[in-house]
């Protein structure tokens, strides 16, 4: 087997054209998904509200039910696609719909975070304010999957997925919660995520249109299909700049975090002597150590100072707090937990008190069916029996002498007309059509 035969042969695993969808149908399809009105509106209202929830209780569940049923996925990659085949006036249409739906869902997540009673910030809203290259790289790859299924036979799951991993969603949701609570940077580390994910989806998408060759519409005048192409690129650039430089900085606290980890395990560790807390300052260029129990000696705070050099920490100075000081701390730390854990204790009692409505609702809702049902079960019986004059329903709860347990059913009272009578077997038939049409679990009929 030759060397060009195998390139062949792996050629033909990848190639992904021989899987294609007609083009005119992907065009199609993809069309019908940008439009947002109707019901495709309040399906968007009912996904933001229910995002909203997921972050204010912290539920990961939650927070992926409602990427499910997300429609934002439809305009972003239709102005990919409007932009892969120079196709403007879907791109206007796109663009236009897109940020009508931007709008209604920060302001439908302002809403929510305005009257909800929980308004810490939980770690999954805080995790959609800090955006990095990642991100970028993820918005990336999901939108170059979720263009390459739907241009292909089988799409399989993997729509829903794009939509989970690029997370359209929780930013939006997380840039309401800012607005709400007056965090404007809150606000913008969160629209900037969103922002990422969309041009990023979207130039994934204006690629992927590209390499499969999609038709073009043809331009009279050339220069403006290339000051298309500069203008898709520009955006591109600027919008991944600020996750550059934010990733640089995560990268470089992360470094400085292992090297200082690494510097209190070889440096100050020593039997009984426990280090509780440990921090760097860049600003203030101090490295600041809280111990407890056998105080470090000054003889090793001077070598480890030395060898901060060998931690790329050479330019800080070494700061341990321990003794009285120490025990200073401790303090302020156990009250700074003290004032946590009451925190976590109203926000139970807040969860105790809905369950005991909701319960007590539920049992005034048993009481109030039966009045609200008695008029129409009436009308029902006079037609299945014409001598039955009136009837009455009532829950009844009964406790006998010679047990402790109480039994509750629903009393049915029926009034006859003069004279009339109801055989054994209308009777039964009544009792148990009585107790189908109440929803009863036991019924008795005087």
């Amino acid at each position: 087997m030759t060397i060009n035969s195998i390139l062949n042969q792996i050629k033909s695993q990848f190639y992904v054209m021989q899987d294609m969808e007609d083009e005119k149908e992907i065009v199609e399809q993809i069309t019908s998904g940008v439009s947002f009105k109707g019901a495709n509106l309040w399906v968007l209202i009912f996904a933001i509200f229910i995002a909203s929830l997921g972050l204010n209780v912290n539920s990961t569940a939650v927070i992926i039910g409602a990427m499910l049923i997300s429609p934002l996925m439809g305009p972003i990659i239709g102005m990919g696609l409007a932009t892969g085949i120079n196709d403007f006036s879907l791109l206007r249409r796109a663009a236009k719909n897109f940020g009508i739906a931007t709008v209604i869902s920060i302001l439908t997540a302002t809403v929510y975070f305005l009257i909800t009673p929980l308004g810490e910030a939980q770690s999954e809203l805080l995790a959609r304010t800090s955006p990095t290259i990642y991100d970028v790289l993820i918005a990336t790859f999901g939108g170059a999957a979720g263009i390459l299924a739907l241009c292909t036979k089988g799409k399989g799951n993997v729509i829903p997925g794009v939509a989970i991993a690029t997370a359209l969603m929780p930013p939006l949701c997380t840039a309401g919660y800012g607005l709400a609570t007056g965090h404007l940077l809150y606000f913008l580390g969160a629209f900037y995520l969103f922002f990422i994910n969309t041009v990023f989806i979207s130039l994934s998408t204006y690629v992927g249109v590209r390499m499969m060759h999609f038709h073009k519409k043809e331009f009279l005048d050339t220069r403006q299909a290339k000051k298309s192409q500069r203008a898709v690129m520009a955006i591109a650039i600027v919008t991944i700049l600020p996750s550059i430089l934010m990733t640089i900085g995560i990268v470089r606290r992360s470094i400085y975090d292992n090297n200082l980890n690494r510097f209190v395990k070889t440096e100050l560790a020593q039997m009984g002597t426990q280090v509780i807390s440990s921090r760097w300052d860049s600003d203030k260029k101090v490295v600041d150590i809280v111990a407890v129990g056998r105080e470090i000696s000054d003889s090793t705070i001077r070598v480890a100072q030395k060898n901060l050099v060998h931690y790329n920490l050479a330019d800080y100075h070494l700061n341990i707090i321990q003794g009285e000081k120490s025990d200073s701390v401790m303090i302020l730390s156990n009250k700074l937990s003290q004032i946590n854990n009451r925190k976590d204790e109203d926000r139970k009692k807040i969860l105790e008190m809905s369950a005991k409505m909701s319960e007590l609702t539920n049992r005034l809702e048993q009481y109030t069916r039966l009045e609200q049902i008695t008029p129409e079960v009436q009308k029902e019986l006079k037609s299945l029996y014409p001598q039955i004059s009136a009837i009455s329903l009532s829950k009844v709860v009964q406790s006998r002498r010679d047990t402790s347990a109480t039994h509750s059913f629903v009393a049915a009272i029926i009034t006859l007309d003069n004279k009339a009578r109801l055989s054994a077997a209308d009777r039964s038939r009544l009792h148990d059509w009585l107790k189908a049409r109440v929803k009863a679990d036991s019924l008795v009929v005087y």
